[in-house]
């Protein structure tokens, strides 16, 4: 292959441009900025809390703000790239987000953090479906197997390391460092963004033509969907008041939102992408990884703190596995993608994945690092095999005109897949742990053989407490009791993994296969 590249060299319309290469890979570094933000604070919750001398219903809202506002921009940002070009969008969604990055690093009360957050998210979210839009009206569609593993190691990789990442800023620097760290390299993606893209030319038109009762809907909608679905597991869903007047606001935002989307003259978010098939199972495969892929996420650490006692460097550490598993498969999955059908590709990763989950459900306390370590690289390889392939089937073969705004909604169905899968976990893991714990303490009655036995074992364990040796040995077994079914909850999650991927799987067999080349509005158009 290399000597046939080498003794004819690829016509005009088949090769990358080196420069919009280099212009393209620090795009990416901002998406990868915009992607890192939302999970790196989660291992420092207590520091930035403390720093900030913030409340515990306070401190949810350094992450909750920032996926609202990020979850409102995403579909936005393909309208605004017609409007003012992408070398503008992009710039300001650099800029903005390195300054508000900045503020959040000088912020002195849990106020102004939040407010900055919300900035930040709103701002920098358009950087990520911006990226995938250009990686597919710039290069040639042949050339997808370089550009693909790019965007895709970028998308898996940025959330899976945030944790990891943000342990080790928080324990060797500050909190702070959490956000300073976009400093510099967000001056050279927004230096950059300004002088070297020029792949499109604004339409001002499109301001005076602004839907701006469809905007107020989508904000509605998309944020009251986002808060509901953040807020609804913790707060007991529909028996909390709040959960159902932003339910209502999440209604009407949606009935005023596609009323727009149908009947303006020129919608903010056009919707007729999804009537092209493979664009909608696309959408549907992105749905499900954002579950898959934040899930885990969550799940891993909640597993690896709460029973294990780990601490937020060897939770990242734990993790890392699945990160580094990521990255050497992103080269061999970019070129599978050019010899294998990529319908082919997204049911190996499925499976793989619906496997490693399966191998999680035979978890238990005794569980440690190298019990998850097999499950942990078959997840990072299978979500590989997955995202090259899935935004070439979604994006790779519709028009160039409707590639920006397709982005948004192809992007935006992976976050909210993950704020789905979350709130879906969360509801799970309450709901089957009270069922374990009742199960276990029927079974485990004062007067059966082996209660009896492990009582008087810690009795005899506390009997330099005297008379309440009884009450501690009874605590002890309860904790006992609570914490199985803890793992028992948390190895259910994992049965409807591995359900949930098996089918995706299944559905495969609707996807058209995509062209050889061709499509995506790469050089040929």
């Amino acid at each position: 292959m290399a000597a046939d590249i080498a003794a004819a060299p690829a016509p005009a319309d088949d090769r990358i441009d080196p420069r919009r290469l280099i212009t393209f890979l620090l795009m990416v570094l901002g998406m990868f900025m915009a992607i890192l933000d939302i999970q790196i604070v989660s291992a420092s919750l207590s520091e930035i809390q403390a720093g900030l001398a913030a409340s515990g219903d306070e401190i949810p809202w350094i992450q909750t703000s920032y996926l609202i506002a990020e979850v409102i921009m995403i579909p936005l940002s393909g309208y605004l790239s017609r409007m003012l070009s992408t070398r503008w969008v992009f710039t300001i969604s650099a800029g903005g987000f390195t300054l508000m990055s900045l503020l959040c690093g000088l912020s002195n009360s849990i106020g102004e953090m939040i407010l900055w957050r919300a900035l930040q998210g709103f701002i920098g979210g358009a950087m990520i479906p911006t990226v995938f839009a250009c990686a597919f009206t710039i290069f040639p569609r042949s050339k997808m197997h370089i550009v693909s593993p790019m965007i895709g190691l970028v998308a898996t990789l940025a959330p899976t390391i945030g944790p990891t990442l943000g342990g080790y800023l928080t324990e060797y620097l500050s909190w702070h460092w959490l956000f300073f760290i976009n400093v510099i390299p967000g001056i050279i993606v927004t230096t950059a963004a300004f002088f070297l893209i020029d792949f499109d030319k604004p339409d001002l038109s499109l301001f005076d033509r602004f839907d701006w009762w469809g905007f107020l809907g989508l904000g509605l909608f998309l944020g009251a969907m986002e808060y509901v679905l953040e807020e609804g597991a913790k707060d007991d869903w529909f028996a909390d008041h709040v959960i159902v007047l932003m339910t209502a606001v999440m209604l009407f935002g949606g009935f005023l939102f596609f009323w727009r989307a149908f009947t303006a003259e020129e919608p903010i978010v056009r919707l007729d992408a999804f009537a092209d098939r493979n664009f909608a199972m696309g959408s549907i495969f992105s749905f499900g990884l954002g579950i898959g892929l934040y899930g885990l996420i969550y799940i891993f650490p909640v597993y690896l703190s709460g029973v294990r006692g780990y601490n937020s460097l060897q939770i990242g550490e734990a993790m890392m596995v699945s990160g580094i598993s990521m990255f050497l498969t992103a080269p061999i999955a970019g070129r599978l993608s050019q010899k294998v059908d990529p319908r082919m590709m997204m049911g190996v990763g499925f499976l793989l994945f619906a496997a490693s989950c399966w191998l999680m459900t035979g978890l238990t306390e005794d569980w440690d690092y190298w019990e998850i370590f097999i499950p942990q690289i078959m997840r990072g390889v299978s979500l590989m095999l997955c995202m090259v392939p899935v935004s070439n089937i979604a994006l790779g073969m519709l028009p160039p005109e409707k590639v920006k705004n397709a982005s948004g909604l192809f992007n935006l169905t992976r976050n909210l897949g993950g704020a789905v899968g979350l709130a879906l976990i969360n509801t799970i893991l309450s709901n089957r742990e009270g069922v374990h714990y009742a199960r276990i303490a029927e079974s485990v009655t004062a007067n059966s053989d082996p209660a009896m036995q492990a009582t008087s074992m810690l009795e005899q364990a506390y009997s330099s407490l005297g008379d309440a040796a009884h009450t501690a040995a009874l605590s002890t077994i309860t904790s006992m009791a609570r914490l199985q079914s803890v793992v028992m909850s948390l190895a259910d999650i994992f049965v409807i993994l591995s359900g949930l991927f098996a089918a995706l799987a299944l559905l495969l067999v609707f996807v058209n296969k995509p062209a050889a080349a061709g499509g995506g509005g790469g050089g040929g158009h």
